[in-house]
């Protein structure tokens, strides 16, 4: 009875995992233990979406790529999955447009009772499908998963650089959505909520979690040693390294891919007043 008075919550990851690390995987675990721990919320689905190739950041390698690490990385989750939907976008989709998406996507699946959850390869997809419809059978029949947005105290700071985000964007994400956000290092997320006034006013929808167990593995940290030839090993699955190493990934001429090109939301926004 107690897990049926529970929100079912599915956790969105937005990013470019390039590549996708360990911490990537943590941050997930994180969120649902901090999630669970209030009482109020039963965690049924993590989904990765890694960005696009349009989003022209420098050193983001092919999205093919990308997408195949993280499903390398979450094949033997029961929970977490891979969905390529945004990376197959010929242009940059801001993050607010992809919640919507996936927003409809678990909206059309409560309806049809659990039918088309991933689209990954068949065995994945039929564990994930298992877990999901199980939890379903237990908490609020009919009842569509509330969505989160999933994110680290980087992007969460992101929302006060001019021209990266839209207002109405962040308002809708943090005030229909909301926010689990993992504070990391030395990072102060209450400050930057303090210091936004949209931030400030859905204060309540945002979940900061606290990162008992430090890790600062980075996606950039791992980039800069492969290039340099050091070992990467235990900071990222053995599976997606295998696959680096196989594919000849994150060289010394990829960290230049898009090098002088202005970021995607940057060249968007750029004079937009509601930025």
């Amino acid at each position: 009875m107690e897990d049926e008075r529970r929100t079912r919550v599915v956790l969105l990851a937005c990013g470019s995992f390039n590549p996708v690390t360990n911490m990537h995987l943590r941050m997930f675990e994180l969120a649902r233990d901090h999630l669970e721990d209030t009482g109020r919320y039963k965690v049924v689905k993590g989904i990765i979406s890694t960005v696009g190739d349009g989003y022209k950041k420098k050193g983001l390698i092919e999205a093919f790529h990308r997408v195949k690490m993280a499903r390398l990385a979450t094949d033997n989750s029961k929970w977490i999955t891979v969905d390529a939907w945004e990376s197959l976008q010929p242009e940059w989709v801001e993050t607010a447009k992809v919640i919507r998406h996936h927003c409809s996507q678990l909206t059309a699946e409560s309806e049809q009772g659990g039918d088309n959850v991933d689209t990954v390869k068949f065995a994945k997809k039929r564990r994930i499908e298992e877990n999901y419809v199980e939890s379903a059978s237990h908490h609020n029949n009919g009842v569509s998963p509330h969505l989160m947005l999933l994110c680290g105290a980087d992007v969460l700071e992101s929302f006060n650089i001019p021209n990266m985000w839209k207002q109405e964007d962040i308002a809708e994400i943090v005030g229909r959505f909301g926010l689990v956000c993992i504070k990391r290092g030395g990072a102060e997320p209450y400050k930057f909520i303090y210091q936004s006034d949209v931030l400030w006013k859905y204060r309540q929808n945002i979940h900061v979690v606290p990162e008992w167990v430090t890790n600062d593995i980075s996606a950039t940290h791992v980039r800069r040693a492969l290039r340099r030839g050091q070992s990467v090993r235990y900071l990222l699955p053995d599976s997606v390294l295998c696959y680096i190493h196989e594919h000849q990934l994150y060289s010394a001429e990829s960290e230049q891919k898009n090098a002088g090109v202005v970021l995607a939301p940057l060249l968007k926004y750029a004079g937009d007043p509601t930025s």
